[in-house]
């Protein structure tokens, strides 16, 4: 059974940057895709970045470009977001998402599995 703990989130203010985490356990992932969603009260779940855990192909979301970086640790079957630039439109709950493919997709629906999310918010 796929299993996905976020970690990392928290309080920072406008500029600043966090690091949040996505440990997965429960099967082998070189044959996955991993993704990174937000969800903003009142809002959609949308699309923030996604990673192929064999070749490390990566996609973002045009609002998170050249500020985020997604990357993996195979070693620690761990799934990193690297926030930079952080701005107060960034503030949500963020998800840990998993598939089994080797393509990156963009919508949820795509996403089986699901990790319990962790809160970003960014003051002004």
């Amino acid at each position: 059974q796929v299993q996905l703990v976020e970690s990392g989130g928290g309080l920072v203010q406008a500029g600043g940057s966090l690091r949040l985490s996505c440990a997965a356990s429960g099967r082998t992932f070189s044959n996955y895709a991993m993704g990174w969603f937000r969800q903003a009260p009142g809002k959609e779940r949308e699309f923030v970045a996604a990673i192929t855990w064999t070749y490390g192909n990566t996609e973002y979301a045009g609002s998170v470009k050249g500020r985020f970086t997604i990357s993996r640790d195979y070693a620690k079957n761990t799934v990193y977001l690297q926030m930079n630039s952080l701005r107060p439109e960034d503030t949500a709950v963020y998800y840990c998402a998993a598939r089994v493919a080797s393509d990156l997709r963009s919508s949820p629906s795509q996403y089986p599995y699901w990790g319990q999310g962790t809160q970003v918010t960014v003051s002004s």
